[in-house]
């Protein structure tokens, strides 16, 4: 026999990362009981590249959650290197954070308990029930599921949602620097085989991130690459150990089934080198609140798909970038000979236009790229 835990919930979210959060604090928004359950131990860590680009901040804030000073490092823009080029654009909008996952974590922890949202830690999803989810064999009972566990999510499996249109996935190596940020600008250095960012985090520190198809390239080999860097980074003393992740770049067939229904990483997602995978789960859990209370799912199967297109865009453009060197030399050359295209294609990327602005730019880069 199971044993229930007592009362049930409108809503169950399995996952408190940020796209678990960030759908309690939403369907809070709403008047909804939300119970979420997570077998880690708040803060979460994750290894990423820490930045927080405008959209993904308003996205944040539109939530009802803000990044209170001293907890984040403001940066202004967006700088790409690559074989001796570099090209560099300010944002149209707002302003970008480098901030510490486990930072940005609790921040969104403190937010949804203000907020009334109940959580539980150390505690395991373990099933589906007709009735709602297991925790350790234990029933709660709910009228929503919502899967926010990531990338190898359960709740996908369970839910018979694992069918993919598209997979792809790369491998990440992030460590911290004790040093102080040299620009205020979030770098993104072009290597053979690889991409690094470099994130000012705070006043005294950087996060240094690694992505490449090889999972046994590591930070200290990667950075051989890059001279430069290497010689900032020699004599700084490390704030944290190399973590990994895969990134994965993923499309699934559907994103729900009955009153089960995914989010963040578990409903699909873009490549890292995007840097728009928190935006992207914080907008999809303001749609998903939205859908609940309206108990129509199907509008956020369409939604979620309209999510995704620029993202996904841009994911493609930069791995091609990524992929192909004598594409990202002449693409380098577009941006250096015409700095205004850049600073379009950076407001395109953080969301900042019309459709027609999209393919406006997309079509400026095209010409200046057969130019270059």
């Amino acid at each position: 026999m199971v044993e229930a835990y007592p009362g049930s919930v409108d809503v169950f979210v399995a996952g408190g990362g940020p796209a678990g959060l960030a759908t309690a604090i939403a369907a809070r928004r709403h008047g909804l009981s939300v119970l979420v359950a997570d077998g880690a131990v708040p803060p979460i860590d994750k290894p990423c590249g820490e930045g927080l680009m405008p959209d993904g901040v308003e996205a944040l804030r539109q939530l009802g959650v803000s990044i209170p000073d001293g907890e984040a490092f403001p940066f202004r823009g967006i700088r790409f290197l690559s074989d001796g080029r570099t090209a560099e654009a300010t944002f149209p909008f707002g302003t970008a954070y480098g901030i510490r996952r486990t930072n940005l974590h609790r921040i969104m922890v403190e937010h949804a308990a203000e907020c009334g949202v109940s959580m539980l830690w150390q505690a395991v999803v373990s099933g589906l029930h007709p009735e709602g989810a297991l925790i350790s064999g234990n029933l709660v009972r709910a009228r929503w599921i919502v899967g926010a566990d990531g990338s190898t999510s359960r709740i996908r499996q369970w839910a018979g949602l694992d069918d993919h249109l598209q997979m792809q996935q790369r491998f990440a190596f992030r460590r911290h620097y004790q040093v102080e940020p040299w620009t205020d600008f979030m770098a993104l250095h072009w290597g053979r085989g690889c991409q690094l960012y470099v994130t000012p985090v705070s006043r005294e520190e950087i996060c240094v991130a690694l992505i490449s198809s090889t999972p046994k390239l590591r930070l200290e080999d990667a950075l051989g690459q890059f001279p430069e860097l290497a010689a900032r980074l020699r004599q700084a003393a490390h704030a944290s150990t190399e973590r990994g992740a895969i990134t994965v770049s993923r499309r699934l067939r559907r994103v729900y089934r009955n009153r089960i229904v995914l989010v963040g990483d578990a409903s699909g997602g873009v490549d890292a080198i995007t840097g728009e995978g928190l935006c992207l789960a914080f907008r999809q859990a303001a749609v998903l609140a939205d859908c609940l209370t309206a108990e129509d799912l199907s509008r956020y199967q369409t939604e979620h798909r309209k999510l995704a297109r620029r993202p996904a865009f841009m994911a493609r453009m930069m791995l091609l970038m990524a992929r192909q060197s004598f594409i990202r030399e002449r693409a380098m050359r577009a941006f250096t000979s015409s700095p205004g295209l850049f600073a379009r294609m950076l407001a395109m990327h953080v969301g900042d236009g019309s459709p027609r602005d999209y393919v406006s730019h997309s079509l400026a880069l095209g010409w200046n790229f057969l130019k270059a």
